[in-house]
């Protein structure tokens, strides 16, 4: 039992400084997203329940609007697979990384937010630390952040009158910074340079209503075309 708690320890230890950067921008898109939804009339109980069940920062913020309009389960489920389609892809790419590792997987699986994606796919636990465990904490302290943020953001938009026009750009906001983050560190550009380029492209042929799933797909195409080429160079 000692070493079991020995473990988890190493790997929340291990996972907390990574966690950092989300933190900060957690708190504050959830709190923004607690703003919103207090003005629209749904209170503590609901920003809750919302980030605990539903943890889809871009997704909760329409699923604001969804809740003021008419009901209709179509729309929204259509919204609702197009704004998360992302994380097909996501879930793909980490196949490998959720292997082995046990019960935590359901979680792991449910939990994978973009920020999340970029923390596992970005570091690695030290040697001497269990790397589903690493993962496990890593996923949890994220949503962690983002309910602590909707809960503070819902108490002051309770208290004090906001003005919340521009505050669903915050989410926008934090992808830039990632971006810009990772783009600092990579000494590859080419995938970024891909992403944003079937990204322009497919906005301009599709529309803004319809051009993130075909984006999507061309971008893993492109990408997997680039790797296949790549590695053949490094064959010859």
């Amino acid at each position: 039992m000692s070493n079991f708690s020995d473990e988890k320890g190493k790997a929340l230890k291990a996972a907390f400084p990574g966690t950092i950067p989300v933190m900060t921008g957690y708190v504050f898109l959830g709190m923004a997203f607690g703003i919103l939804l207090n003005a629209k009339g749904y209170g503590i109980f609901w920003a809750l329940l919302m980030s605990l069940f539903i943890y889809a920062g871009s997704m909760q913020y329409v699923a604001i609007s969804l809740l003021v309009s008419a009901f209709n389960p179509v729309a929204a489920f259509v919204m609702t697979l197009m704004v998360n389609a992302r994380h097909l892809f996501y879930g793909l790419s980490m196949l490998d990384k959720f292997k082995n590792t046990g019960k935590l997987k359901p979680y792991l699986i449910f939990g994978l937010t973009d920020e999340t994606f970029s923390v596992l796919c970005g570091t690695e636990p030290p040697e001497d630390v269990s790397r589903p465990w690493y993962m496990f904490w890593v996923t949890l302290l994220d949503q962690f952040y983002w309910v602590a943020g909707s809960i503070i953001g819902s108490l002051l938009g309770s208290v004090v009158s906001f003005d919340t026009k521009g505050l669903d750009f915050v989410l926008t906001a934090l992808f830039v910074v990632i971006f810009v983050g990772q783009w600092q560190e990579a000494e590859n550009h080419i995938p970024a340079i891909i992403g944003v380029t079937v990204i322009l492209l497919c906005r301009i042929i599709f529309g803004s209503s319809s051009f993130l799933i075909p984006a999507m797909i061309g971008i893993l195409v492109c990408l997997s075309l680039a790797k296949n080429r790549m590695q053949g160079r490094e064959c010859l």
